[in-house]
């Protein structure tokens, strides 16, 4: 059946190309401002084609809150930033009912609650520092990452679209920070680890913000056109024995004895070290990602090799350790490269 969007090849064909230039379009603006870091900018812009969120963690100083600001400077979008802080209450990320005057007919006016939203309701949305918010805080993103929606006094109000959570944490302060919950990690569809710059990018870096310059990042793009992406990626087509494969993937992150049906697939290292592995939605992730990666390069349907670029960021923050995996300080990284390297794309 053809999918509506996309009537005919032909069709299909033009939006893929459409997909390619608009997404080469965000990326040069960005690297206008934003030195190297070519794989972080990609997994965000994978996130923002493929309707998800992104978790981006390192070091202060390193540019995440700067890749986030430009890339909402490249779109046409709302931007809204929330700086996560301990003090910080769930009616600050979502909004509350205020008590306010409505004037229903000329000079007659009465009381009533009415709902005023917060910063949530925007569509790029900067949560700095997240892991230094409460988990109750933190909890007001839950439904706001996967619903589109939050629920206040009752009352459910749509977010505006598209919507994309990008989050930033610091992966060593411990002192006033809080573990962000499973069920938070979950709904990030990447967590992509922000690393130092070269030498060469270090000089870049100095040359462009110790002598005064300032790059013009300019709107490449607007909501609507996102949307429009987004629905191209998810018309990309995968292969039967490619989507199990994902599936193998995501199903060899569960040990035996976990409870949940796991082992059939672990590896040693799994039933070693894990203790609890990742949910289907690492499973969708996987797939919306390789269909990313397929449109921009030009292919008809997604490969083995998407889904193995896609694993760590996907699987990564999806992975529960076990005492002895936390003892001996495992790498889920090095979990997830053994599962790739012995998992075969085609089942037995």
């Amino acid at each position: 059946m053809p999918d509506p969007d996309f009537p005919t090849a032909e069709a299909a064909q033009a939006a893929a190309r459409a997909f390619r230039d608009d997404y080469q379009r965000i990326r040069d603006e960005i690297a206008k401002a934003v030195v190297g870091q070519s794989e972080i900018v990609d997994g965000v812009l994978t996130c923002l084609f493929a309707g998800g969120h992104a978790l981006l963690e390192g070091v202060p100083g390193v540019g995440k809150t700067l890749l986030v600001r430009t890339l909402a400077a490249s779109l046409d979008a709302e931007f809204r930033r929330i700086q996560f802080t301990p003090d910080l209450m769930p009616a600050d990320v979502t909004g509350t009912t205020v008590l306010g005057e409505v004037e229903t007919e000329p000079g007659v006016t009465h009381r009533e609650f009415r709902f005023q939203p917060g910063p949530i309701f925007g569509q790029i949305v900067l949560a700095d520092e997240i892991n230094r918010a409460t988990p109750k805080t933190q909890s007001a993103l839950l439904e706001a990452m996967q619903e589109r929606a939050v629920t206040v006094a009752g009352t459910t109000h749509k977010l505006p679209a598209p919507f994309i959570v990008l989050a930033t944490q610091n992966p060593i302060e411990q002192e006033g920070t809080y573990p962000l919950p499973e069920a938070q990690l979950d709904r990030f569809f990447f967590k992509l680890i922000v690393g130092y710059a070269t030498r060469e990018q270090m000089r870049t870096v100095l040359d462009r913000t110790t002598a005064g310059l300032s790059p013009e990042v300019s709107a490449a793009l607007d909501g609507e056109r996102v949307a429009t992406h987004q629905r191209t990626v998810r018309a990309a087509a995968i292969a039967p024995h490619i989507q199990d494969y994902a599936i193998r993937l995501v199903m060899a992150t569960h040990p035996k004895g976990s409870g949940y049906g796991g082992g059939e697939f672990a590896t040693p290292k799994v039933n070693q070290y894990v203790r609890l592995g990742a949910s289907p939605r690492a499973a969708q992730t996987l797939v919306l990602a390789g269909k990313v990666r397929a449109l921009l390069d030009d292919r008809a349907a997604v490969s083995a090799d998407d889904l193995r670029w896609a694993a760590l960021p996907t699987l990564r923050h999806r992975i529960l350790l076990n005492f002895e995996g936390e003892a001996e300080g495992v790498s889920t990284d090095d979990l997830i490269t053994n599962i790739v390297e012995t998992t075969p794309v085609e089942a037995d």
